[in-house]
């Protein structure tokens, strides 16, 4: 019995065809597709290990194969390749089984930071991103922006010392500009300061930094320091971490006249009480920061709750004849001081 069926052959044929096409069309082909992915991410991986090997000597700490596979997510046959390349490119070396950089290696590190903080100063700055979005989409950013679209994202922000966690930025010669001040859980009881710098690795501890609501900028006196926990006053609010989660933060100390142990957020104002802006919080920034000084928010105005929302957000303030609806976020940025 004849089963030939031209109407069938003819479908195959075509099919088969279409698939070729889809796999090795010029470019967009799912052949090419995946040769370029698998270049790509060696160029991620490699500018990730430079940059996990920058970190590890800025801390003094060893870098060897396994804390990469730990810290990288990667299996160590997918690693050693690109390692023995680095290598032969004269970006890293091992000696007895620690892994550090060379100059070469080095300088390709301080470019991928560069463009990194950068990126997070923009988003800062320019968007109204989350901070808790920065870092993952400058993570991804710094592996695909090249040497002039940074300089000109930089030039565009007016080139910047720091990103917004308080990091230096390095310049385009790889140099760094000091971090001053020491690490919170290190202080002493009674001593004040400003909070300069709050470090964002790793992702678990920055988040609960940021759950309370804790900024750059922000005056500080420590009230309590030891072994189980770290207490300290600032803008109106006792704030109690845990000694390594204060591990992660920097404070500039001060002299006693320099700062404002009365000056609290204006959050914090209560219907019938009046204050007298201060300055609006480092963490207010760009178009934001602006908005809140163009609508009269400046160094000495007086300020008072005008009418509050049964559902506590927003709050409508009176500021210079005008009353201004705030959402708690945007006056935990706004510094006053209550008057008596």
């Amino acid at each position: 019995m004849n089963t030939y069926h031209p109407a069938w052959t003819l479908t195959f044929f075509v099919g088969t065809v279409v698939l070729l096409f889809l796999i090795f069309r010029p470019v967009t082909g799912w052949f090419w597709l995946l040769k370029k992915g698998k270049k790509v991410d060696s160029k991620v991986i490699t500018e990730d290990i430079l940059k996990q090997l920058f970190y590890a000597e800025e801390e003094q700490s060893e870098m060897r194969l396994n804390t990469m596979i730990g810290s990288l997510n990667l299996r160590e046959k997918t690693l050693l390749p690109i390692l023995e390349k680095m290598k032969s490119g004269e970006l890293i070396q091992a000696k007895k089984g620690r892994y550090t950089l060379l100059p070469k290696g080095r300088e390709y590190a301080l470019k991928i930071i560069r463009v990194h903080r950068l990126y997070e100063k923009y988003l800062s700055e320019k968007t109204g991103f989350d901070k808790k979005e920065w870092h993952g989409k400058a993570e991804e950013m710094e592996h695909l922006m090249n040497d002039s679209q940074t300089e000109d994202l930089a030039l565009k922000l007016g080139n910047p010392r720091y990103d917004p966690h308080g990091d230096p930025i390095p310049t385009t010669e790889g140099e760094l500009a000091p971090v001053e001040g020491e690490r919170l859980a290190e202080l002493p009881v009674n001593t004040i300061g400003r909070i300069v710098h709050i470090e964002d690795k790793p992702e678990i501890i920055y988040r609960q930094i940021l759950a309370e609501d804790i900024h750059i900028g922000s005056q500080i006196r420590v009230l309590e320091s030891n072994n189980q926990r770290v207490r300290f006053f600032s803008e109106g609010e006792d704030y109690v971490l845990a000694p390594m989660v204060a591990e992660n933060i920097t404070v500039l100390i001060h002299d006693e006249e320099e700062i404002y142990e009365d000056a609290v957020r204006l959050s914090s104002l209560k219907p019938g009480e009046k204050a007298k802006v201060v300055s609006i919080s480092r963490e207010s920034r760009g178009e934001a920061r602006r908005r809140l000084l163009d609508l009269g928010f400046v160094m000495g105005s007086d300020v008072r709750v005008d009418l509050t929302n049964p559902l506590g957000d927003p709050t409508a303030y009176l500021i210079k004849g005008a009353t201004i609806a705030l959402r708690k976020k945007q006056a935990d940025k706004i510094l006053i001081k209550k008057e008596l």
